[in-house]
């Protein structure tokens, strides 16, 4: 598989977060900027605000021969300095924040240039362990006006990046459980935010290549692998198997926790810097943005402007691309092949028959009826207004631990395009639960990760609700 089909994902990974909807500088969510994969300086001080210097994870290999070995990939952004500076009539440069020639406006901003550093072949028998560098510079462009008479400059400027690259393989039940540990080597001190920004390795990730062995997945793991998968320990970088699904000889350390296999969505037409955002809304969002406001944008980034250009210029059919189809969640069957039933994991659902309603109208499927709708969870119907125990174990996250053990109330039982169950809960202790029902903010899981209270302890609760 070439690394080029899980680029894509490594960039997403590598721009998040790193200009957000309206893209303007003047943007209050755009003052605070590189939140994600941030590598500081080891010598910054407090008032620098500056993120940890080092990240590290761990993953594992099932060598099919040796000797195996893995080819790393570290992939972040150097900060750049844009200053934008005017010609004054004696001759005399002066920083500006903005000049506008002809109309058009560009600004003094910070950018980043893609850097990525290769470490080809390193065996898994051996550790490795090396100092590296991104050298610094100072680009100049003349500013030019429709004469042709040279206005300004923009000068780009970057500071030279030390980083260490660690990697350490340990044998660990017939597995090999690899370490690698990035750290920033900056040697300078970093008094100020700017000063500590300029000096870190941004959107931080890592790319790994499997050869002549092949990566356990963390997540889940074969049985055989999962006491070694357990030992497995992550700061600042989680790893997940990345290309075409069933593959496990590629591996992304990403600074956000994603699922093995993430995809860019098919009808997306381009980056737009926040991936948990829905395409067609930001798209929307940019359409509706002022001539000004655009123009803003234009002159605040490159990236920026690709943006606006690219929503300006979609057609009807492209924004009908991004607004997805609604299916069938049951679609039929294909017909039993030679006596076996067919595979239907990659076969395309059908479209749902709406009946000529709007498919946001709820009568598009009249058969669901959320707040009457019940399920069986053992043995015991559970609809709106049951009490249940919260068990969360579909790879919880940190909120919904929280939860475990709290008795909720069920506010309404769900389901989606797949055929799955999902039940809609407040929960009983908490004091705004009332507040979240009256405008619909639920928490959601599913059968098994809920215990219904028997009658006893319903009458309890309530009576001590009503006291």
């Amino acid at each position: 598989m070439s690394l080029d089909q899980v680029r894509s994902i490594a960039d997403a990974v590598l721009y998040e977060g790193y200009l957000l909807y309206p893209y303007r500088a003047s943007s209050h969510k755009n003052r605070s900027r590189w939140q994600f994969g941030v590598l500081g300086p080891p010598h910054a001080t407090g008032a620098s605000f500056s993120e940890e210097p080092e990240m590290e994870m761990q993953c594992l290999l099932a060598p099919n021969d040796w000797p195996a070995a893995v080819t790393v990939h570290l992939r972040f952004l150097q900060l750049q300095v844009r200053e934008v500076r005017t010609m004054g009539e004696d001759g005399v440069e002066a920083p500006v924040d903005h000049l506008t020639v002809d109309g058009v406006s560009v600004m003094s901003w910070d950018e980043a240039v893609e850097q990525e550093v290769v470490l080809t072949a390193l065996p898994l028998a051996e550790e490795a362990d090396a100092v590296h560098r991104v050298p610094g510079g100072e680009d100049i462009e003349p500013v030019t006006d429709a004469q042709g008479v040279e206005v300004g400059r923009i000068v780009r400027r970057r500071l030279p990046l030390a980083f260490r690259v660690r990697a350490r393989p340990v044998v660990d039940g017939g597995y090999v459980r690899l370490s690698v540990a990035v750290r920033n080597e900056h040697p300078e001190p970093a008094a100020t935010k700017d000063a500590a920004i300029r000096s870190s390795l941004i959107g931080a990730h890592l790319l790994i290549r499997a050869h002549d062995a092949e990566f356990v997945s963390l997540l889940e793991p074969p049985a055989g692998a999962a006491a070694a998968a357990g030992r497995c320990r992550q700061r600042r970088c989680w790893p997940v198997l990345v290309g075409p699904k069933g593959t496990t000889d590629t591996l992304l350390g990403a600074p956000i926790i994603l699922y093995d296999y993430p995809e860019v969505a098919e009808q997306s037409p381009g980056a737009l810097f926040d991936s948990t955002e829905i395409d067609e809304i930001l798209t929307l969002r940019v359409m509706t943005m002022t001539e000004e406001e655009k123009a803003e944008a234009r002159a605040t980034d490159p990236r920026a402007r690709e943006i606006i250009d690219r929503c300006d210029g979609m057609s009807p059919a492209d924004l009908q691309q991004l607004h997805g189809l609604l299916r069938d969640p049951h679609p039929p069957q294909p017909a039993a092949l030679a006596g076996q039933a067919a595979d239907v994991r990659d076969v395309e659902p059908a479209a749902f028959d709406t009946a000529g309603a709007p498919w946001w109208d709820p009568a598009a499927d009249a058969s669901v009826r959320p707040e009457s709708d019940a399920v069986m969870i053992d043995g015991v119907r559970v609809a709106k207004g049951s009490l249940v125990r919260v068990h969360p174990s579909r790879r919880a996250d940190a909120q919904d631990l929280f939860f475990a053990g709290q008795v909720a109330r069920v506010t309404a039982v769900l389901a989606d395009v797949d055929g799955g169950t999902h039940v809609a809960l407040v929960l009983v202790d908490d004091p705004a639960s009332d507040l979240h029902d009256w405008y619909g903010r639920y928490f959601y899981f599913a059968p098994d990760e809920l215990t219904p209270l028997s009658v006893e302890e319903t009458a309890q609760h309530r009576e001590e609700n009503q006291s």
